[in-house]
């Protein structure tokens, strides 16, 4: 099976497996969604996340990402939504100036840039835009 979007198939995965209270989820692996998925670790979303190459003897026949997902004490998620903005049927691009703010700043958004994948702050750190990916609260 091909993927026409893999970055919003890994997006929908992790979307779904908070709303069902999973502790675990497991996405297909491009750079792209090893960037997202490291940014979302370092921003204190999901827990950890560990990458896992093909392995026919297991039955693992394309490299993955395993995710562990994050929960507060009582048991909510930490990741309240994610949501893909740049589609390709509709590519989003700001530039340093334009990058939009998530959720008064609570959130963040998620560019890909000419220096990497990075959140919202420090590309205005950094002064370059990019492509909209997605954004996170």
């Amino acid at each position: 099976m091909s993927l026409t979007d893999p970055i919003a198939d890994a997006i929908t995965k992790i979307r779904n497996a908070y709303r069902a209270d999973h502790k675990t989820v497991t996405v297909n692996h491009s750079n792209v969604n090893e960037a997202i998925i490291k940014i979302l670790a370092e921003e204190n979303y999901v827990n950890s996340y560990e990458i896992v190459d093909r392995n026919t003897a297991k039955k693992i026949y394309r490299k993955q990402i395993y995710i562990n997902l994050r929960y507060t004490n009582t048991g909510e998620p930490v990741l309240k939504g994610i949501e893909r903005i740049s589609k390709p049927g509709l590519r989003v691009y700001v530039n340093s100036k334009n990058i939009p703010s998530v959720y008064n700043n609570t959130g963040c958004a998620v560019l890909s840039t000419n220096k990497g994948v990075m959140v919202d702050r420090d590309a205005r750190v950094q002064k370059v835009g990019g492509e909209y990916v997605c954004k996170v609260w």
